[in-house]
């Protein structure tokens, strides 16, 4: 009795540590979305940036109350948007200074020809936002929250150099926290944050007929990293296994071994990387078995051949290994390439098999040839947002890129292009559901005739 409870005290704690592990990569995939993670930062920095000036407000009678409106709106644009234009450092601060201090001498100006009669100058206010919108655009500083501490200004009473000194303190605070979270987390996301830019190392390559190609484009991707290792699998009859059967079928098996062991050290002598062979005994190679060969030499990536059933579709050999927690290339070459220059990534969003493709594709091609990334709109009203959204997947990486927003078909505009590259990126689709795929079928199964290298990319599902 004790130890069958003890077994089920045992079981529970294993279904709470999966449960965990699958809620923290559901948490990590979710902030990997550029925009999550904007969200994210300002819920998190912007109320601790501006509880540490309320905190300095109460310390010291410097630092007045009535910068706090323009500080938080401030502090919000430098975290939600610090790609654009109102987000650096020296407009924030050098807006806001400019701004309260053309609010000040606008309201000298107003006091001292007598138009200051009422409680808060109307003058002054005019003068003040005329100013502050001429100073700022003379000297590029131009900041909507300058025109808040212009007007604030006016309602200070006599103290409005406190005013200016306080702008010019909590603003310089806000925006040095602002560069250290821009350079160390934002800028460095795809090192911290992307599984595959630090993953994806370990490669396994399910072997077969003519498939040298498939092995070099995976030991491409694994000597990007310095920890990569390519461990080149197939099988022999389970016959040839037996050390007393001595017959064609231990022959078959000799070759196999023979062939991948001269593979795997032209391998490692070109790419200088660890390369091994494993056969296994079985009959056919199927997709547990080769996910399970991956498990036990830790591998996280596999690259397999692209193989479809005769009557169109994906085969059940490469469903099988989309099917698992281990990511996947199905790898469909139409040329015999030992090297690739120039990559396009066929994106449909930023989510995090875009983030793979953008990632696989710079390990496997050309550092001097730009990236190419592509997605393809319906409608010219879907621009804005389409570069928006091509924007914020590459911005975090390092490299050289050129994007392309095409109002076509992906298929038709894939088909024109794809002779200008040596291999083309996408995706398995299998994020989407199956009434979506049923209404519009995933982009690879209409890519049978590119001119072109495809290699069609799956994020694993972490159960």
């Amino acid at each position: 009795m004790l130890e069958r409870v003890r077994a089920h005290v045992r079981s529970f704690r294993r279904r709470i540590r999966r449960f965990e592990r699958r809620e923290l990569d559901a948490f990590v995939r979710w902030v990997e979305q550029t925009r999550n993670l904007l969200h994210l930062s300002v819920l998190v920095f912007v109320p601790l940036l501006i509880a540490a000036v309320t905190w300095l407000s109460n310390a010291t009678a410097a630092v007045s109350f009535l910068l706090f409106p323009p500080l938080a709106s401030g502090t919000y644009t430098l975290f939600a948007h610090p790609e654009g234009r109102y987000s650096t450092p020296a407009k924030f601060v050098g807006g806001m200074t400019a701004g309260a201090l053309c609010g000040w001498l606008a309201l000298a100006l107003a006091t001292g020809v007598g138009l200051n009669g009422s409680a808060v100058s109307t003058i002054g206010a005019a003068l003040g936002v005329f100013f502050t919108g001429a100073i700022t655009w003379a000297l590029d500083l131009e900041e909507p929250t300058a025109f808040s501490t212009a007007l604030l200004v006016l309602v200070t009473g006599n103290a409005q150099f406190a005013y200016v000194l306080g702008i010019v303190v909590s603003s310089s605070f806000v925006a040095a926290a602002f560069v250290v979270w821009r350079n160390r987390i934002y800028e460095k996301r795809a090192r911290y944050l992307y599984q595959t830019a630090s993953g994806d190392d370990h490669v396994l390559v399910p072997m077969g007929d003519d498939t040298e190609t498939v092995a070099r484009f995976a030991t491409e991707l694994a000597s990007a990293h310095a920890a990569g290792k390519v461990v080149l699998f197939d099988t022999a009859p389970e016959a040839a296994a037996k050390t007393d059967h001595e017959d064609d079928t231990g022959d078959a098996a000799d070759r196999t071994v023979d062939e991948l062991e001269s593979l795997a050290a032209d391998l490692e002598r070109e790419y200088e990387l660890p390369c091994e062979v494993v056969v296994a005994a079985a009959d056919e190679r199927s997709a547990d078995l080769v996910l399970r060969t991956a498990r036990e030499h830790n591998c996280d990536l596999i690259v397999a051949p692209y193989a479809e059933h005769d009557s169109g579709g994906l085969s059940s050999f490469i469903t099988g290994l989309f099917d698992s927690e281990i990511d996947v290339i199905a790898f469909r070459p139409a040329t015999s390439h030992q090297q690739w220059q120039r990559s396009l990534v066929a994106v449909r969003g930023a989510g995090d098999t875009a983030r793979a493709m953008v990632d696989f594709a710079q390990r496997a091609t050309d550092s001097w040839h730009p990236t190419s990334i592509c997605t393809c709109i319906e409608r010219e009203s879907q621009r804005r947002t389409a570069e928006s959204t091509v924007a914020d997947l590459v911005d975090a990486f390092d490299g050289r890129f050129e994007t392309h927003v095409v109002t076509e078909q992906v298929e038709s505009c894939l088909a024109r292009i794809a002779p200008q590259y040596d291999v083309i990126f996408v995706g398995s689709s299998t994020d989407r559901s199956a009434a979506s795929r049923f209404v519009s079928p995933p982009t690879f199964r209409r890519l049978k005739d590119l001119e072109a290298d495809v290699a069609i990319v799956h994020r694993g599902r972490h159960r």
